[in-house]
C-alpha cells in the first residue's frame, strides 16, 4: 500500500485527500494515515493539511522497499526487494535467500556493508548513505561453465544505467569494472551455486560509488564517484532503478541465445581496453599485447608481440593509463 500511496502522490502536483486515497486503495482512512506515518519515518516529506489532504514535498536519499518497488513497477527483475540498513554483505544475504528458494529477480540492497567484497577476495569500501550496494538473484538455465559471461552482461547494464541517469561517459575495463575518467566507479562480483551441468542460481553483486566526496588514502588515486565526476548529487534510487531496467533488457537478450554475440558491439564500444596496450598478469609471468576486443564468450582478445591473437579467459589485466599503470 505504501508504494501505491507514493505513486498517487507523485502523480498529483497538489493535494490528495485521505478519502480519495482510501477509496482508490480500498482501505480505511485510518490505514492511510498509518501508512503515511510509516512513509515519513522512512524519510518522505509529506505535508498534511486539514480539509485538503496530503502532498509529497520530497524524500531524503534513503533506499527503501517502498521507493524501489515504485520505481521498478512492471519490471520482472528487482522483485521482491529487500532493503537493509547495515549488513555484512548483500551477496551473502542474497545467497542465503536464494538457498531458501528466492525467485529470480530478488533484489537485496543495503545502506552499508561491514564486509563488502570485491573480486579476488578484496574488500570493498561501503560507507552508509553515499553509495549503492546491491545484489540480484538470477536463475539462468545454463551450464555453470558459461555463467562468467553474465558478469559482462552486468557490466553493460551498470554502465548504461549510470549513463542514462548521469550523462557521464562510462567505460568498461575488462571484464567488469566501470571506469570514468580513468578511475574505478563501479565493481561487480558474480557468484554462483552449481553442480555438474546444472546452475542453481547466480548472484550478481554491484557496488556503485554514487555520492562519495572522498576516499581512503590507499584508493584515492584509483577510485572515483559519480558526484566527483559531475559535481552533482544523485538520488541512489534513480541509479538502481536504471541499472535494473537495463539489466532486464540485456539479460533477456542474452538468454535468447545464451551468448554475448548480440551484445558484443554494445560491450566493445565501451571497452576501455580496446586498441590499448595491456599487461596480462599471471603468478609466473607477465605478457604484453594490444587488446582487440572480446569474442562471443567474453574472452579478451589480445594480439601479442608475435602477432598472434590470444584468448584471455581470466586473470588480472592492467591497461596503460588506467588505475595508475603507465
Amino acid at each position: 500500500m505504501k508504494s501505491e500511496i507514493i505513486r498517487k502522490l507523485k502523480e498529483n502536483n497538489g493535494y490528495v485527500s485521505g478519502q480519495q486515497l482510501s477509496e482508490s486503495l480500498g482501505v480505511s482512512r485510518t490505514a492511510v494515515w498509518k501508512a503515511i506515518r510509516r512513509l515519513r519515518e522512512e524519510g518522505y516529506q509529506i505535508e498534511a493539511v486539514r480539509n485538503r489532504g496530503y502532498r509529497l514535498l520530497g524524500s531524503a536519499d534513503v533506499l527503501t522497499e517502498t521507493e524501489c518497488r515504485e520505481r521498478l513497477a512492471g519490471c520482472r527483475l528487482g522483485s521482491p526487494v529487500y532493503c537493509f540498513g547495515e549488513i555484512d554483505s548483500t551477496n551473502v544475504r542474497a545467497k542465503l535467500l536464494a538457498e531458501k528458494g528466492a525467485p529470480e529477480g530478488t533484489l537485496v540492497i543495503a545502506e552499508s556493508q561491514t564486509d563488502g567484497k570485491g573480486r579476488r577476495g578484496r574488500s570493498w569500501v561501503s560507507p552508509p548513505g553515499e553509495g549503492l550496494w546491491f545484489s540480484l538473484v538470477l536463475r539462468p538455465q545454463i551450464r555453470p561453465s558459461i555463467t562468467p559471461t553474465l558478469t559482462l552482461v552486468s557490466a553493460i547494464a551498470a554502465a548504461a544505467g549510470i549513463e542514462d541517469v548521469t550523462g557521464l561517459p562510462t567505460r568498461i575495463k575488462w571484464p567488469n569494472d566501470i571506469v570514468i575518467s580513468g578511475k574505478k566507479a563501479v565493481g561487480i562480483l558474480t557468484e554462483l551455486s552449481a553442480e555438474a551441468q546444472e546452475t542453481h542460481y547466480v548472484v550478481v553483486g554491484i557496488g556503485i560509488n554514487v555520492n562519495m566526496r572522498e576516499f581512503p588514502e590507499e584508493i584515492r588515486k584509483t577510485a572515483t564517484s559519480l558526484y566527483l565526476e559531475s559535481g552533482t548529487f544523485f538520488r541512489r534510487s534513480d541509479i538502481v532503478a536504471a541499472v535494473i531496467k537495463r539489466m532486464e533488457s540485456y539479460y533477456t537478450t542474452y538468454m535468447e541465445t545464451v551468448s554475448l554475440e548480440a551484445l558484443r558491439d554494445e560491450y566493445t564500444k565501451r571497452l576501455v581496453n580496446r586498441g590499448r596496450e595491456v599487461v596480462i598478469l599471471e603468478p609466473q609471468r607477465e605478457r604484453r599485447g594490444v587488446c582487440e576486443g572480446i569474442d562471443q564468450n567474453g574472452c579478451l582478445l589480445v594480439r601479442g608481440e608475435d602477432g598472434k591473437v590470444e584468448r584471455v579467459i581470466s586473470g588480472e589485466v592492467s591497461v596503460r593509463g588506467i588505475y595508475g599503470y603507465v
